[in-house]
């Protein structure tokens, strides 16, 4: 009898969570806000990058400093998940439109697919005055 509730209460509360994770764009939106884009670059420099962040089967996000550049892949956007590893190489110091970049599940840790980078729309604070 106590399994059957369990599992019952689990069934019935899964859909609830599921229901009010914000969509890709909702989720894109929220992050450049704020922000306001700038014309899109080929390249952006390794060295200088502070971190990323996924945004499931939509786009990556990286930190340059307090600019963040948007990344939709050319290709393998739909295979982006929040929890996927990042593993780019490169032949220079910069990370450019022209790379691929491999996707590893972080629990298995076993490659999953890879994107090809777009363009890199860089998005600044607006001044407050």
């Amino acid at each position: 009898m106590l399994k059957t509730t369990f599992l019952a209460a689990v069934v019935l509360a899964t859909p609830a969570v599921a229901a009010h994770r914000d969509t890709p764009d909702v989720q894109l939106q929220k992050a450049l806000e704020g922000r306001v884009p700038g014309k899109p670059v080929n390249c952006i420099s390794l060295s200088s990058t502070n971190s990323s962040r996924i945004i499931d089967g939509k786009a990556i996000i990286y930190r340059v400093g307090g600019r963040l550049y948007v990344n939709e892949p050319r290709s393998g956007a739909a295979s982006l998940r929040d929890d996927d590893i990042l593993v780019t190489r490169t032949f220079s110091s910069q990370l450019c439109s022209v790379d691929m970049v491999r996707l590893i599940d972080r629990g298995s840790r076993f490659p999953r697919g890879f994107v090809s980078l777009g363009q890199f729309v860089p998005y600044t604070k607006v001044k407050v005055d």
